[in-house]
């Protein structure tokens, strides 16, 4: 049984896909999700509520300490570089950076060096 409504991954898909070689796909459950180099960027989650973002453990406590309201670690998530953010409570500038720095953990040095060539970075 279906417990999520894929047009709520459309905003996040939208700014996801702006990175070099993110690209669509399906992950766990049949949910839309972005992945970088066959890796897991994004997804929906099965139930709705959430998008589990792939974002390295040194970056966990600034989200959870400076937005706690928009990103928690549900126990299952604990061990694993993701953190879940809550599908209706971000905005876009906080959505374009943390997709950012999770991207910047899955993409190769080429394209990040591309990505920053072209960015003026």
């Amino acid at each position: 049984m279906k417990n999520f409504d894929p047009k709520d991954f459309e905003p996040i898909r939208k700014v996801a896909l702006q990175f070099p070689g993110a690209e669509d796909s399906v992950s766990h459950e049949n949910t839309p999700s972005i992945k970088v180099r066959g890796k897991l960027m994004c997804r929906l989650h099965d139930n709705g509520e959430f998008i589990p973002i792939h974002l390295d453990f040194d970056h966990h406590e600034k989200f959870l300490e400076s937005y706690p309201e928009i990103f928690h670690i549900p126990d299952h998530f604990k061990n694993y570089p993701y953190i879940c953010m809550w599908i209706h409570t971000y905005n876009q500038k906080l959505l374009k950076e943390i997709l950012e720095l999770s991207w910047r953990g899955l993409a190769s040095k080429k394209q990040i060096s591309e990505w920053e060539s072209a960015k003026g970075k």
